[in-house]
């Protein structure tokens, strides 16, 4: 059965090849035109021939197929100039015919009727006005051959054939324009309902992905609404404990202090994440207002001072005078540069510079913290912005999710880069006109 299979993908082969190469439309035409030329040149050769105008038919239909593919080789290999082949084996085909009629009997050859396919198929590719001006050098091209080859035939039949030939040479060149005009139309329209269908898909799986979520968030904000109870007595409790605890004395109570004390540790972190994700669940309705950014940032590197300079970190703000008030939420703002801060302050465990900066960029406002620390590697970075994920012991893993949050509600936009010289910076842009959604 192997055997038999290999056996028919071989013969398919040479089949499959010819199949790849007729796929462009240049190359049927030189096929389709081949086939017209040598098929009508062959039928002619049916038509004894007087003796004195007798040519080596057999031969010459050889040489023209062999010259047809030479024609089709021209158009696969240089592909960019098709056209240009084109035309000049049309002139090429005109000047034959021509001497073929000079040869056999001028006006009294019967292979002035090679114009007929030749004009004809031409049209097919080039379209009308060429197909006129093939038709009008055809009948030219007869008449100097009866002229040449007398008697002379007169001009009516010149007429007639430039006539005859020109007619259906331009009506199928212009339904072969409008053929290619709707082909290409529907092309784009495909391209199109395929670009409509994906986008429809890409939508739909958005939908169900962001329905279940939200059945998810309903869930898990109810859950931590319902957790908030038990820890909050867990931390009474502790509490209580400890005070007992730390007034008994003794060896063996100062063990269970501190074990209390992890515990109360333990608990304090439950109840932060619960507030924060509660905050990311339940984002608050903003409040705009003409605000000061640098004043913003100044306000909040003196809040944040005491704790670097404790931790040995140089604190640098740099502001844009060009820089003017913007409506923001001013709390929700604060919020969102604070949770870059701190970022920033825990990648300098090991001392640093912190940078707070604003610049005015256009019709937009930026406002950048960087630092000189490690930088964010490949792998936090995939995951930088995915809730509840954190590289801190203590961490919760939303607050970029929250800052992110933030800054989409001012119609604004959060990017990071690792900078050349080492450590992180992520920058806040801000529109100057804030769109306002109804």
């Amino acid at each position: 059965m192997g055997e038999f299979a290999a056996m028919t993908t071989s013969s398919r082969k040479p089949w499959e090849g010819l199949f790849r190469l007729l796929e462009r439309d240049e190359r049927v035409f030189a096929v389709l035109l081949a086939v017209a030329m040598v098929g009508g040149l062959a039928t002619l050769g049916l038509v004894p021939l007087r003796p004195r105008h007798r040519v080596d038919l057999y031969s010459l239909v050889i040489w023209f197929a062999l010259y047809k593919l030479g024609i089709f080789a021209l158009v696969t290999v240089h592909q960019r100039a098709t056209r240009t082949i084109f035309l000049g084996a049309l002139a090429i085909d005109l000047v034959l015919v021509f001497i073929l009629l000079y040869l056999t009997g001028g006006g009294d050859s019967l292979f002035y009727l090679l114009f007929f396919p030749l004009v004809a198929v031409n049209a097919y590719y080039f379209g009308p006005w060429v197909a006129l001006a093939a038709a009008l050098i055809a009948g030219l091209l007869y008449a100097a051959a009866a002229a040449l080859a007398p008697p002379w035939v007169g001009w009516t039949p010149v007429v007639i054939l430039a006539v005859l030939v020109g007619l259906p040479a331009v009506t199928v060149g212009l339904v072969a324009e409008r053929e290619r005009g709707a082909r290409a139309e529907v092309e784009r329209l495909n391209a199109e309902l395929t670009g409509t269908l994906n986008r429809l898909q890409a939508t739909q799986r958005d939908l169900l992905e962001a329905e279940r979520m939200a059945t998810v968030g309903r869930l898990s904000l109810k859950v931590a609404h319902e957790v908030r109870n038990p820890i909050a007595a867990i931390e009474l409790n502790a509490e209580l404990l400890q005070d007992v605890v730390r007034a008994s004395g003794g060896p063996a109570l100062e063990e269970a202090h501190s074990l209390v004390a992890a515990i109360r540790d333990q608990v304090n972190t439950l109840d932060a994440l619960t507030e924060e994700y509660l905050v990311f669940a339940r984002f608050p309705k903003p409040h705009f207002e003409e605000e000061s950014v640098n004043e913003l940032l100044r306000e909040l590197a003196d809040f944040v001072r005491p704790v670097a300079i404790r931790q040995g970190l140089d604190l640098r703000v740099a502001t844009d005078a060009a820089v003017r008030t913007l409506e923001i939420d001013r709390a929700l703002l604060r919020q969102a540069v604070l949770n870059l801060v701190k970022n920033g302050m825990e990648a300098l465990s090991r001392g640093g510079a912190l940078t707070l900066a604003s610049r005015r960029d256009g019709e937009a406002v930026e406002i950048e913290v960087s630092d000189t620390g490690p930088g964010i590697s490949e792998e936090v970075a995939e995951q930088l912005f995915e809730p509840f994920f954190t590289t801190k012991p203590q961490g919760t893993g939303l607050g970029l999710g929250i800052t992110r949050q933030i800054i989409e509600e001012h119609g604004g936009q959060l990017t990071w880069s690792n900078r050349p010289g080492g450590g992180a910076s992520f920058v806040i842009r801000l529109p100057l006109q804030r769109a306002v959604h109804v």
